[in-house]
């Protein structure tokens, strides 16, 4: 107990940061999966629906490699605070569009992408706070204990959002979302003081100059610009995936609102469950094999398991299998860069890696989207009743998404076992 007490001295004022931005947090996914469901709703279009986040990442990587020499030189407090603000305004908009009955699926492509683009000055300076705000011992329990909060909102999330369409109104989910904005805006305001970073203020370096300080650090460092890469296929197939995701439970019989919340729910339980293990256990003595053992276990499973399976319950399963080492994963990417990377530059250093990692994202939702649409869907509808591909998939609205499921379970394997054999990964051990 004494151990815990100093431990949880230590980390006070990232433990009171933590709290209230999951709270926050949990309030934002609330009101995205709600949004999710209305679009696909609206359009039944798994285009549609990808495009959403599409318009979030879009500005975020084309502008992310420049965010980092303002989130070095800037104060890390006041960029988060402006952020979150900003986002805050965003959801209101919507919530008057939605009082006024005038929301378009171009409003939210519009307000995504600004938020996007505030979303890119605060994910590097929330990184490089947190980096201020705890001692190095504890980086493997603090990822660990941040996994653990975005586990948490994944189960949290869908229920109360579904609980609350369900029972009120999608209105209510925003003033929730709204409500713990407050909280958390006004704690990291007034309660939370965040450690500065000296900075070496060269007034003839131009913008341009100091995002090139990020990617020569990669490019010198081979094996973390190897790893980003890694990520960066990985996330290729996962967010193909989550464009695949909607079209898939929201169409075929056994699915709907409340199937797609429970199978979100699994993951974010399975989220939690990694999340304590990683907290709890020891230090690994390779932390690249597990990063590489992990993510072969997520690719190899549940894109399969929603390839061929028809009920909730198998669903469910490949939610578990799919998420439950992902946490664990997340914690040794993070404790890697943060021990190699100097915390003068990690702003700029994390703002390229967001560019190289997350690019991937909004071509995978805008390919995976189309695929869906225009090619697995038609060619399921075009099937008979006594095709291999009727047995396997099933027919009907939803079976052309499980078709690609099963393409994206072998090219994610693929990507893993690429990867495994680089060489500069290793090196990192």
């Amino acid at each position: 107990m004494k151990n815990y007490k100093i431990i949880i001295n230590e980390l006070k004022n990232f433990l009171l940061l933590w709290l209230t931005q999951s709270f926050s947090t949990l309030g934002s996914s609330m009101t995205n999966f709600a949004l999710v469901v209305w679009s696909y709703e609206e359009k039944g279009s798994a285009l549609t629906t990808a495009l959403l986040t599409v318009s979030s990442y879009a500005p975020y990587v084309l502008i992310s490699i420049f965010a980092g020499a303002i989130s070095d030189k800037w104060s890390k407090k006041s960029i988060m605070l402006v952020s979150d603000t900003f986002a805050a305004f965003c959801t209101i908009i919507v919530l008057f569009l939605l009082k006024t009955e005038n929301l378009e699926i171009w409003h939210l492509y519009i307000l995504n992408a600004l938020n996007g683009l505030m979303n890119t000055f605060q994910q590097p300076a929330s990184d490089v706070a947190v980096s201020l705000l705890t001692p190095k011992q504890h980086y493997q329990k603090v990822s660990g204990i941040r996994t653990f909060s975005n586990s948490l909102n994944s189960i949290l999330a869908p229920i109360i959002a579904t609980a609350l369409i369900s029972l009120t109104s999608i209105d209510v989910v925003i003033f929730f979302d709204l409500t713990t904005f407050a909280i958390a805006f006004l704690t990291l305001l007034f309660f939370i003081k965040i450690p500065s970073v000296p900075f070496i203020d060269d007034k003839k370096e131009t913008i341009l100059q100091a995002a090139k300080i990020g990617i020569q650090y990669l490019r010198k460092n081979r094996g973390i610009l190897d790893l980003i890469l890694f990520l960066s296929a990985i996330n290729f197939t996962a967010s193909m995936f989550n464009a695949t995701l909607p079209a898939l439970l929201l169409s075929v019989e056994g699915g709907g609102k409340t199937a797609y919340g429970i199978v979100n729910m699994f993951s974010g339980i399975a989220m939690l469950i990694g999340s304590i293990v990683i907290t709890l256990i020891p230090a690994p003595k390779s932390r690249v094999r597990v990063i590489c053992n992990t993510l072969l276990l997520s690719m190899s499973t549940e894109n399969f398991f929603l390839a061929f399976g028809k009920s909730l319950p198998v669903w469910c399963i490949g939610a578990v299998l799919g998420w439950i080492s992902i946490p664990i994963m997340n914690a040794n990417m993070d404790v890697l860069l943060r021990n190699y990377v100097p915390i003068n530059i990690q702003g700029r250093v994390y703002s390229a890696r967001n560019a190289l990692q997350f690019f991937t994202i909004p071509l995978g939702y805008t390919l995976g989207g189309i695929l869906v649409d225009t090619v697995f869907e038609p060619f399921m509808e075009k099937q008979s009743s006594i095709s291999i591909f009727t047995y396997l998939f099933g027919s009907g609205k939803g079976s052309g998404a499980a078709m690609f499921f099963l393409i994206l379970g072998f090219l994610g394997v693929a990507t893993c076992l690429i990867f495994r054999n680089d060489s500069n990964i290793w090196d990192l051990e």
